[in-house]
């Protein structure tokens, strides 16, 4: 591997942190976070060891879907701030040297945006092939992205007596990205924000994003909505990429593709074409869970042996909690149900029929081994761990607070009024904060920040051992045998370095007899999580755990200069 391999290639090593600005820190007492409140943050952030920030949507929105529904792509929401203070983030997030990427949504728009407006206002607007419409909706209709909500993905206006589609709510008409209007536009909307000083984007709903729009909904669907010939979808993908490389060369774009790994390959892109430079990897997630719920690591090793390989600069997002539910669609129904008994056994911690609405340290009882050993595992798999806000500290949830939502509760600061998120009265904040076990007594930055023995200063501890190990970026996988299905270790490695995981998934003691392939005679393993030196005999080692216990152990001799 070579600096020129690496240098603008900083997310094949990131640490993403996603949040939410209105519900991180409010500045001004109104109850919602806020640009300011980010800014006065990002000192934490930078403590902590994050190197990406993932600002969720921050446009101007109705807020009928939490930002998602946009009106206005070149504006910020007013209640979070201006293009002033936007900038002062991104300013000062890259003093500390984090870089800032913000969500790209534009599958859809909310249908109070201008553009729809004008698009209902009459069938010869000429906004109106902007969207999808319809004389008639296809015989084979399909359900929406969320069945509770809508039993179709096309809704009948009544004013001009068509049918437009909205593969998630009704309020989110979708794009019709055959249009060259709308393509121009998508591309002044990156243009514009990577201009602001944005590192990238992540990009919401990939797959319903370039699907062929005009034929969406079956094979008899009309093809009267446009007159544009259908562009090849993947065609566009890569048109978007190499727009925003030309803009920003050390630019990316994150991807939400949540389908197999076979298909998932395809939206990276071929040869020197790329499409997205990483995608979140929804198989392995879900397949930690049912390794989880078994303590059995088969599930897991069988997922990371599907991985494909990848070109050299892409990656995979590893992650075990983000902003929506905690989809297992990917499970078969059975391991779905063994999931939901395990960790919803209460019908309304589900969503959708296939997923959780319930954060890690809840799901786990609050079991700081099994915490911390799940996320030990995240950080050693090969890629680039994302943490969504609080998990850090172990925040839970508010099952109060419908769908959805529920994870997406203020930010614990303190174990003062309204969690130190804001000064407002409590009934004005955006969302209700955590109460309970998992309330802000007892879970909190500021407590954490000083107890060496917090979860928070474990995540300081892994962020750093990840960040010292750069073959977990760029390196190969070898999944070990070794007879003991309760244990997961493996091997990464490349040319600056190999390293050694394992990691227990019982709830009992383990001692664990190894082979090492291809270790250079007096080698050791050197353990980076704790202190200590266990020799390799003949690349043979024994190695002991505790229950859900796990070790870093990174492979040196006397001539490897590196430190541990």
């Amino acid at each position: 591997m070579r600096i020129s391999d690496t240098s603008d290639r900083w997310w094949k090593n990131a640490v993403i942190y996603c949040l939410d600005v209105e519900r991180y820190l409010d500045s001004n007492d109104d109850g919602c976070g806020d640009m300011r409140g980010l800014a006065q943050r990002i000192d934490y952030l930078a403590e902590l060891g994050i190197t990406c920030l993932w600002l969720m949507p921050l446009n101007s929105s109705p807020g009928r879907d939490d930002g998602y529904d946009i009106t206005d792509f070149y504006a910020i929401d007013s209640r979070l701030g201006n293009f002033g203070e936007f900038v002062e983030v991104i300013r000062t997030a890259r003093d500390r040297g984090i870089r800032v990427v913000m969500d790209l949504v534009i599958n859809h728009t909310s249908d109070q945006h201008p553009w729809f407006l004008a698009s209902r206002s009459s069938t010869e607007s000429p906004y109106r092939d902007y969207y999808v419409w319809r004389d008639d909706p296809p015989t084979k209709d399909q359900p929406s992205a969320f069945p509770n909500d809508a039993k179709s993905i096309w809704e009948f206006d009544k004013k001009t007596k068509q049918y437009y589609l909205h593969n998630f709510y009704k309020h989110q008409p979708d794009l019709n990205i055959a249009h060259p209007p709308v393509r121009d536009e998508i591309a002044r909307i990156v243009g514009f924000w990577t201009e602001l000083g944005v590192s990238g984007f992540r990009v919401d709903a990939v797959p319903f994003l370039i699907e062929a729009k005009s034929e969406a909904g079956g094979e008899d669907s009309d093809a009267d909505a446009s007159d544009e010939p259908l562009p090849d979808p993947h065609d566009y993908l890569a048109d978007i990429s190499g727009f925003l490389a030309r803009r920003n060369s050390e630019a990316m774009l994150l991807g939400e593709v949540n389908l197999s790994h076979e298909e998932q390959l395809a939206y990276f892109g071929a040869g020197e074409r790329r499409e997205l430079q990483m995608q979140f990897d929804f198989v392995v997630m879900q397949s930690i869970y049912l390794s989880m719920v078994r303590e059995d690591s088969r599930p897991l090793a069988t997922a990371l042996a599907d991985r494909p390989e990848l070109p050299a600069d892409c990656q995979w997002g590893n992650f075990v909690r983000n902003h929506d539910e905690l989809t297992l669609d990917k499970l078969g129904d059975a391991e779905r149900q063994e999931v939901f008994d395990a960790f919803a056994p209460d019908p309304d911690m589900r969503l959708y029929d296939r997923g959780i609405r319930r954060r890690l340290p809840t799901m786990l009882g609050g079991d700081a081994r099994r915490i911390r050993m799940a996320y030990s595992l995240m950080f050693s798999l090969p890629g680039a761990p994302v943490l969504f806000y609080g998990e850090e500290i172990g925040m839970g949830e508010n099952l109060a607070v419908k769908d959805r939502y529920a994870v997406r509760t203020p930010m614990q600061w303190t174990d003062g009024p309204n969690a130190g998120f804001s000064r407002a009265p409590a009934d004005q904040l955006v969302t209700p904060v955590v109460t309970g076990a998992f309330g802000p007594e007892w879970v909190n930055a500021a407590a954490q920040r000083r107890d060496p023995d917090s979860l928070a200063h474990f995540m300081r501890t892994l962020i750093q051992a990840y960040r010292n190990s750069p073959e977990i970026g760029w390196g190969d996988l070898t999944i070990l045998k070794h007879g003991d299905d309760r244990v997961f270790a493996h091997l990464v490695r490349a040319d600056i370095g190999s390293m050694l995981a394992v990691h227990n998934f019982a709830n009992a003691p383990v001692e664990l007899a190894l082979t090492l392939p291809d270790v250079a005679p007096g080698s050791r393993l050197v353990d980076m999580l704790h202190n200590g030196v266990t020799p390799i005999d003949d690349g043979e080692v024994t190695l002991r755990l505790d229950p859900y216990g796990y070790r870093w152990l990174r492979i040196t001799s006397d001539a490897d200069t590196r430190l541990g």
